[in-house]
């Protein structure tokens, strides 16, 4: 991975982190939602997300709320996002910061 590579990968990481989860007030990242992020030498991103639950009432929205904020990142040439629930997203995706922000520790 070069280092344009790692800087574009740390960009996208840094917008995943101003995208809040509308029902808990913990950023999208360090709440676990997101699973994978490729990126291609294309510079075409994947992301792999999930809900906290498969009845997210935005469970509609929120994968192109995640699209179009990616896809705003210069450079970038497409961003497909898929949404997934296996395996299903659970507490102990969170990470220290956000269960900290919440309470959990």
């Amino acid at each position: 991975m070069n280092e344009d590579h790692s800087s574009l990968e740390d960009h996208i990481i840094s917008v995943l982190k101003n995208i809040y989860d509308p029902e808990i007030s913990v950023d999208i990242y360090e709440l676990g939602l997101i699973y994978d992020i490729q990126i291609s030498l294309k510079k075409e991103v994947k992301i792999l997300m999930t809900l906290t639950t498969s009845n997210c009432p935005v469970a509609d929205s929120f994968p192109l709320l995640v699209k179009e904020k990616i896809q705003s990142i210069k450079g970038i040439k497409k961003v497909n996002v898929i949404l997934t629930f296996d395996p299903p997203w659970c507490k102990e995706f969170m990470s220290e910061e956000a269960r900290l922000e919440l309470g959990m520790l």
